[in-house]
């Protein structure tokens, strides 16, 4: 598709441009990094699929798709996050863990989350891998296109607003045991295609499972830390040694704004829940999809 637009083309061409192959200044690469980190930090945490958004709003903004390794490296702003805003939790989950490998008290509510975080982290880190060892090309697979997220965007979306109707809101966080941790886990691995949302097809599991929201939430953010935390020191080193303008330094100020919208963004989700309805996630999810799937239909396949 060129970038010349005439009178008569359509408005999604004047919006979604071709991406700028042109390599950035510092000062753009920068720019770049923080709008990036800003738009991660904001759909890490929200039940909308932070990969969906990396892919398009770069697209949007006409520039080249940042990559499975950058995105996933600016990650770690969001796990730092993530690790602050819990860390009165992971300590707890730490102390009973270590009592319980002591005096073999694995029934406390401590030693029980972090046995159900290490079980719900196995599924997606043995498929991980293998995409890893088995797919080189997923990168740059169909599965990563514009319209397969649409598609999954507008799925989920009806699988949340399914969720939210049919369970009831009964489980708390101090009631979770290892079968939680396997079927929230079973359903993070859904993240792996784009659009679906890790902290979405968690959400949504643990509402059909009869979870409290907020309690949903939190276990979702809690049992993201192990996986987000992999998958970012995995693709660290292919990340930082990809040639770039300004070096490291763009990525690293992405990684920072990452880590304090992330930190906003899971004060006010775990807030909002307490009162609210996952609704507003719903429409956002349908009306993204459907706008995407238009703008793909009219500005035709890159």
């Amino acid at each position: 598709m060129s970038s010349d637009v005439g009178p008569g083309d359509s408005v999604f061409k004047l919006v979604f441009r071709t991406p700028d192959v042109s390599e950035p200044g510092l000062l753009e690469a920068i720019w770049r990094n923080i709008v990036l980190g800003v738009v991660q930090g904001l759909t890490e945490f929200l039940p909308i699929s932070s990969t969906a958004h990396l892919k398009v709003v770069p697209a949007l903004a006409g520039w080249q798709d940042p990559g499975v390794s950058a995105t996933a490296v600016i990650q770690l702003g969001s796990i730092v996050a993530v690790i602050g805003y819990f860390r009165d939790d992971l300590v707890g989950v730490w102390k009973g863990i270590s009592a319980a490998l002591r005096r073999g008290q694995w029934r406390e509510p401590e030693a029980r989350l972090g046995i159900a975080m290490a079980i719900g982290t196995v599924p997606i880190l043995v498929v991980g891998l293998g995409i890893k060892l088995f797919w080189p090309g997923y990168e740059t697979s169909p599965l990563r296109s514009e319209p397969v997220i649409a598609v999954v965007s507008i799925v989920m979306a009806l699988l949340l607003a399914l969720a939210e109707k049919l369970g009831p809101r009964l489980k708390r966080l101090d009631q979770v045991q290892g079968r939680d941790g396997l079927v929230v886990g079973l359903a993070q691995v859904l993240a792996l295609i784009p659009g679906v949302s890790r902290s979405g097809s968690t959400l949504t599991a643990s509402l059909f499972d009869s979870w409290k929201r907020p309690d949903a939430a939190r276990f979702s953010f809690l049992l993201g830390i192990p996986a987000i935390t992999l998958a970012g020191l995995v693709q660290l080193k292919d990340a930082f040694s990809e040639p770039s303008a300004g070096g490291p330094l763009p990525l690293l100020i992405g990684i920072v704004s990452a880590a304090v919208v992330s930190w906003l963004a899971i004060d006010w989700l775990l807030k909002y829940l307490q009162r609210h309805s996952t609704w507003i996630f719903v429409i956002y999810r349908l009306l993204f999809g459907v706008l995407l799937l238009v703008w793909w239909s009219a500005a035709g396949p890159n």
